[in-house]
């Protein structure tokens, strides 16, 4: 796994690097806030600011008050960190497609690109990759620093995939494929946690000691977040949700047990149900906008499907009591036909005088996977950070 920072960069000590994750993450901040979070003396947060100024990786900004400045010397100005300096690469990898996207520093998303796959080889993998980062470097806004990859599946040292059910991949070295091919650093990572971490450093998480992610799509993801730091677990991405019984009498799908939270929620599961009782096949949209409409087969389905995401969102509430949940992924349209059957569900799995739960939908198409798949790469090779 690579930890060192990417080229261009000097060595950031420990001191440094905590100096650069709260300006990356909360900044602009001015230099007496910045002592102020991290406890530092001024003489200190001088002495450590420094060669981050001198090797590009902040700079003082306007501080946009207008306020002028009466006292004797130099202005304090705001330090904020050079976002277009540097360029990544992440790509989200599924059974069938590469999505990819170009982002800043601060995992804004520049540009966009996606390509099919044909087959799962794990050579053939790569050097789809190798070919859209070569596509994709041409229209960098700056040099790539490196490359964050997500995939569905159990990942170790954030290089090796050791189990990936839809690519049928076990113990493939992707980094250190994908890294022969492009000479970057290339960082792996389960695609829901990249998520997690995207969405603690730059989203909906920023600044909350407990936040939750939980994502519904073709499968069911569930990421921890506690003192503002993602939870690593062994388990990860193993399918928990395969055996997260919600309606114990409920439907029985070829993925799930019966009644639990793949069974119930996931939209290979939906439309499995709506095949199974009609003998037609459809997507996933067509199955929302029939519930939509009343179509009863598709209304029922999809009622069912929302109390279940109504009671797992309780229950996660009820546990873990976090700040805020945050539902992302491809199938959080449900949220927009059925969110009132959602949230009476939720209520009726709380205390009475239970605080509201902090619910947020975030509409999420594979591209917001990979801009999550760049996050790590942002920490580990600019900032040596590990994350989670």
């Amino acid at each position: 796994m690579p930890t060192t920072p990417a080229a261009g960069w000097h060595p950031l000590s420990p001191a440094e690097r905590s100096v650069a994750i709260e300006v990356l993450v909360h900044g602009p901040l001015s230099r007496t806030e910045l002592a102020r979070r991290l406890h530092l003396s001024a003489g200190s947060l001088t002495r450590l600011t420094k060669p981050l100024i001198e090797s590009g990786l902040l700079v003082e900004v306007p501080d946009g008050s207008g306020a002028v400045q009466t006292r004797q010397g130099r202005p304090s100005q705001p330090l904020d960190v050079v976002a277009e300096s540097r360029a990544f690469l992440g790509f989200k990898v599924t059974g069938d497609m590469v999505y990819g996207v170009v982002t800043t520093l601060r995992s804004e998303v520049v540009a966009r690109l996606d390509r099919p796959l044909t087959g799962h080889d794990p050579g053939e993998v790569a050097g789809v990759l190798a070919a859209m980062t070569a596509e994709l470097a041409a229209g960098a806004p700056a040099p790539l620093a490196g490359i964050g990859i997500g995939v569905g599946g159990l990942v170790r040292e954030r290089a090796v995939v050791v189990e990936s059910p839809y690519l049928g991949w076990r113990d493939v070295p992707l980094a250190e494929l994908l890294g022969e091919r492009t000479g970057l650093p290339v960082v792996v990572e389960n695609d829901v946690a990249a998520l997690v971490e995207a969405e603690t450093w730059f989203g909906a998480g920023r600044g909350l000691d407990r936040f939750v992610v939980l994502t519904i799509g073709a499968g069911i993801g569930y990421g921890l977040v506690l003192g503002g730091r993602r939870v690593p677990h062994a388990g990860e991405d193993r399918g928990f949700g395969r055996h997260w019984i919600i309606q114990p009498h409920g439907p029985l799908t070829p993925e799930g047990a019966r009644g639990s939270a793949v069974s119930l929620l996931t939209i290979p599961s939906i439309r499995y149900q709506i095949m199974a009782a009609t003998g037609r096949d459809a997507t996933y949209e067509e199955i929302l906008a029939r519930a939509a409409e009343g179509e009863p087969m598709a209304a029922r389905v999809i009622d069912e499907a929302a109390r279940a995401l109504g009671a797992l969102v309780a229950q996660i509430a009820n546990f873990v009591m976090p700040q805020k949940i945050l539902l992302a992924g491809e199938g959080v349209g449900l949220m927009d036909v059925a969110g009132a059957a959602v949230e009476e569900t939720i209520r009726a799995h709380r205390h009475p005088l239970a605080a509201p739960v902090g619910l947020e939908t975030k509409v999420s198409d594979f591209h917001d996977w990979a801009r999550g798949a760049a996050v790590p790469a942002i920490q580990v090779l600019v900032l040596g950070a590990a994350g989670g």
